[in-house]
């Protein structure tokens, strides 16, 4: 796919990205433990500054933004959108998970992430 594309990021994101990762969800924690080195063929980095914002997983290879819902984020729809809309504007794309979907059907989760990483690849 090429040389992996930086992409800018506020530097003071750094220290909250590092809390973030030692504080991470379940839902986190237990999809971390299935794209943690390369097991989906693919590298990815968890809590990684983007811009202004912080995604959950990011794979710099294919430019894929992986997020995970909790239930705050019901309330927060249109922050999310336009926060989504700000990073898919530097050419990230990004598949979403609830938190629920996440723990409670990871088989489910796994097939939808490996189906965009191949269809990223060989696009």
């Amino acid at each position: 796919m090429g040389k992996n594309k930086i992409l800018p990021y506020n530097p003071k994101l750094v220290p909250l990205a590092r809390s973030l990762r030692k504080n991470s969800t379940l839902a986190e924690v237990l999809l971390w433990q299935k794209l943690n080195k390369k097991q989906l063929g693919v590298d990815f980095h968890r809590q990684k500054p983007i811009g202004n914002y912080i995604v959950d997983f990011y794979c710099p290879e294919l430019m894929l933004a992986i997020e995970i819902d909790g239930c705050t984020h019901r309330f927060l729809y249109e922050k999310d959108l336009r926060r989504q809309k700000q990073i898919e504007a530097m050419g990230v794309r990004f598949i979403r998970f609830s938190n629920r979907k996440v723990k409670r059907n990871m088989d489910e989760v796994l097939k939808q992430i490996k189906w965009k990483i191949n269809q990223l690849k060989h696009h």
